[in-house]
């Protein structure tokens, strides 16, 4: 694996670090399934993690209300703690375990509290800033891949060990 070398304006997810950085965003970020805009915000939060394409976090009430429809069962980040998760239900579309949150964020990742990230490959369409997102690989990681960031990204076949 050799990072790809940014050109002006872009970001490597080498230079993240670990553990994960968070930081505030002005970036218009928007979020689309079953025909409609289900989350719009202009003051998320990014994730930055190592080999990892950002992940966004918006405020829950960013969400057009009633579409976050909690599910059982969890899992655990070494560096955030205990996430819970949301099916996205719509009129023509449900996505299932597509959103997730940290009700109860550990390691000084407080800010996370009340903010919600989904799975851009589960979704009609994300964008940021206007720009469509792509989908991390994998279905395990949700990070959100646009021309600001360059990798290679860790979720394609055979980089579980970077």
């Amino acid at each position: 694996m050799t990072p790809e070398k940014p050109g002006p304006g872009q970001e490597s997810v080498w230079d993240y670090p670990r553990p994960p950085r968070l930081e505030t965003s002005s970036e218009t970020v928007e979020i689309r399934l079953g025909g409609q805009v289900i989350a719009r915000s202009t003051a998320t939060l990014r994730m930055l993690e190592t080999s990892h394409p950002p992940t966004y976090y918006l405020p829950r009430s960013a969400f057009t209300a009633g579409l976050l429809r909690p599910v059982a069962g969890s899992t655990f980040c070494e560096w955030k703690g205990e996430a819970a998760y949301f099916d996205i239900v719509t009129a023509v579309r449900t996505a299932p375990r597509a959103a997730w949150t940290y009700p109860s964020p550990t390691g000084g990742y407080g800010a996370l509290v009340d903010h919600v990230a989904v799975m851009p490959a589960a979704m009609d369409e994300c964008t940021v800033d206007g720009e469509v997102v792509v989908p991390q690989e994998g279905g395990f990681y949700g990070g959100w891949i646009t021309s600001r960031v360059v990798g290679p990204f860790k979720g394609r076949p055979g980089s579980w060990g970077w």
